[in-house]
């Protein structure tokens, strides 16, 4: 299979299991949510050392937001609920609710309910004040608290919901001739993935360039640089780097669910392919032992 003269790798991406959260910030302006999105996602590349993996995934339109302001909203997903919520926690109370003019509300229909909000109106010693509104999301309405801050009040739903379905770990590898083709390339599938809903990838600016194996020869780690991948060793290694290869990015994407990592996938390759030097698209599998869920790119892409 071929893409605008690029290889398409016959092979696969493995995905696991994750839980994720869906939450919604909004501010005075749009600049002012992304900020607080920004500092709020930060340190979210991958659970092998971050405490969740976290992305932007879209901006909202104020006409439907609970405040009637400008939007911008936030997947988080982590392993397993084990320390989700305190994770969340501090991430809202330390990034959302310090951010000038901010708000934060839930953006799940469905999954378990936790009491976020519930925990963080303490903030308020006392003075924090229960609040009853329209969703934007549904008719229902919501619970939210008003604390008191020095510059106002931050306002937060009571309940956020983790959803138990979500998946992590769908990927794919951009092959090309030089380090700029296969950036630039990178970049292109990351603005094109903005666009798939209920979809993030994590990494800076969307691009791993240390893409890993779950293994090492050193037993107090449990994941090591991807050897296979690394045009640097392709003389010393079992090498899967083809002549006239000389960089190689990976692009990882969560959703919450199989059909958003398959459509940012296809968005995502379709975009790169249109770029000059890049030589081959392939992806990261590990014989099926990292994950139950496969993108399998001749599938995804055959359209």
């Amino acid at each position: 299979m071929q893409i605008d003269g690029v290889d398409i790798d016959d092979t696969y991406s493995e995905g696991f299991d994750m839980v994720a959260a869906r939450v919604l910030i909004t501010a005075k302006n749009r600049d002012w949510a992304l900020k607080a999105a920004t500092e709020a996602t930060g340190f979210g590349t991958s659970v092998i050392e971050c405490g969740v993996e976290a992305g932007v995934e879209q901006l909202v339109d104020s006409t439907i937001t609970p405040d009637g302001r400008p939007g911008v909203q936030v997947i988080f997903t982590a392993m397993s609920e084990d320390g989700f919520k305190d994770e969340l926690r501090k991430r809202i109370g330390q990034c959302i609710m310090t951010s000038p003019t901010s708000s934060c509300f839930n953006a799940l229909e469905e999954g378990n309910e936790v009491s976020l909000g519930g925990d963080l109106r303490y903030f308020g010693d006392g003075y924090q004040i229960p609040k009853r509104v329209e969703s934007g999301f549904s008719k229902a309405s919501r619970r939210v608290w008003r604390i008191p801050v020095m510059e106002g009040e931050f306002t937060i739903d009571q309940d956020f919901r983790i959803d138990q379905n979500s998946i992590g770990g769908g990927n794919f590898f951009i092959l090309g001739e030089d380090e700029d083709s296969v950036l630039k390339a990178a970049e292109k599938a990351v603005d094109s993935i903005k666009g798939v809903k209920g979809s993030i990838t994590p990494f800076p600016g969307g691009i791993v360039r240390s893409g890993s194996k779950p293994t090492s020869q050193y037993s107090f780690l449990r994941a090591s640089t991807n050897t296979k991948r690394c045009p640097t060793l392709k003389s010393i290694v079992e090498t899967k780097v083809p002549e006239g290869v000389n960089s190689v990015l990976e692009i990882v994407i969560n959703g919450l669910t199989k059909e958003h990592i398959e459509s940012a996938i296809r968005e995502g390759v379709i975009s790169a392919c249109a770029v000059d030097g890049v030589l081959e698209i392939s992806a990261g599998n590990y014989g099926g032992d990292l994950g139950r869920h496969f993108f399998h790119l001749y599938e995804i892409l055959e359209e």
